[in-house]
C-alpha cells in the first residue's frame, strides 16, 4: 500500500491506494498550521510509503519525516484526472491559493499549462471572501445564484476591490443572489480565459474542492461549450495521482 497526501493552502487530502484502487480517503481542513495536520494523518499509516504534492509538499520533505516521493501538484492532478477518467485532455483545478489549466495529449502526456498564483483572484479564496462579504456559508453562496437570470456585472477580480464593489452593491440594496451569480460569472470567465490560452480539447475534467460548486461547473460549461466531467469526490485528485506516481516509482 502507498499514500498520496495533498497538503492545500486550506485543506489536506490523504488517499491509500494498492494496486491502482483507492482503499480509503480523508480531507480534513488544514486550519492554522496544515503541516501538523498532514503529520496526524500520515500517524495512521505507520507501514505505508509516501508520495507528498501540494502547497505544503516540500516542507513535509525538509522536516526529515520519511517521504519516498515530492510531484508538482501539475503532474498530481494530470494523473489523478486520467485515472478516473483515462479520456481526459484538458484539467481544470481550482484551489485555495492558485487555479490552472492543464492541457495533455492522446496518451494522457502533460503538453501546456496555464496558472494564477500571484493573487486571490480566481481561487477557492475568492469565493471564500466574498461569501463571508455577503453573509453566507459556502455551500449556500455556490448555490445561490445558480439561476439567476439577470447577474449584476462585477467589474474587478482582484479581491480588494472586488470586496469594496459588493459592499457598495449592497448599500445599494441590491439582490445578493445577483451578485453572487455576478461574482461567479467574473470568476468563470477569467478561468475560461485561461483554458482558451491553452486550447480546450474534451474531455475536461474538473478537480480540486472549488469542483464541488454547481455554479461555477454551468458557468465554464456555457463559456467553453463543453460538458465538464466532476469526480465523485474532486478534492482527492491531486493526492491520488501522488500515489499513483509513487506505485509507478516502486513497480
Amino acid at each position: 500500500m502507498v499514500i498520496g497526501i495533498d497538503i492545500g493552502s486550506r485543506t489536506v487530502k490523504c488517499v491509500v491506494m494498492e494496486r491502482g484502487e483507492i482503499g480509503e480517503f480523508q480531507v480534513k481542513v488544514g486550519g492554522s498550521d496544515p503541516y501538523d495536520t498532514a503529520i496526524s494523518l500520515l500517524k495512521q499509516y505507520p507501514s505505508c510509503s509516501i508520495a507528498a504534492t501540494g502547497y505544503g509538499r516540500h516542507s513535509l520533505k525538509e522536516s526529515g519525516f520519511p517521504v519516498k516521493l515530492v510531484i508538482t501538484e501539475i503532474k498530481a492532478h494530470t494523473l489523478g484526472a486520467r485515472h478516473l477518467f483515462p479520456t481526459c485532455r484538458t484539467v481544470i483545478d481550482v484551489g485555495g491559493q492558485d487555479s490552472k489549466v492543464i492541457a495533455l495529449d492522446q496518451a494522457g502526456n502533460f503538453t501546456n499549462f496555464q496558472m494564477n498564483d500571484k493573487c486571490a483572484a480566481g481561487t477557492g479564496k475568492f469565493l471564500e471572501i466574498m461569501a463571508q462579504n455577503l453573509g453566507y456559508e459556502l455551500d449556500t453562496f455556490a448555490r445561490v445564484g445558480l439561476d439567476v437570470s439577470q447577474p449584476v456585472r462585477i467589474n474587478s477580480m482582484c479581491t480588494v476591490f472586488a470586496e469594496s464593489e459588493v459592499i457598495s452593491l449592497l448599500s445599494k440594496r441590491i439582490d445578493k443572489a445577483a451578485i453572487t451569480k455576478g461574482l461567479h460569472e467574473a470568476m468563470a470567465g477569467r478561468i475560461a480565459a485561461m483554458a482558451r490560452r491553452v486550447g480546450v480539447t474534451e474531455d475536461v475534467v474538473f478537480s480540486g474542492g472549488v469542483a464541488r460548486n454547481p455554479t461555477l461547473v454551468k458557468l465554464l460549461e456555457e463559456k467553453l461549450m463543453v460538458k465538464i466531467k466532476v469526480p465523485r469526490e474532486p478534492d482527492i485528485t491531486g493526492a491520488i495521482g501522488a500515489a499513483l506516481a509513487l506505485e509507478e516509482l516502486e513497480s
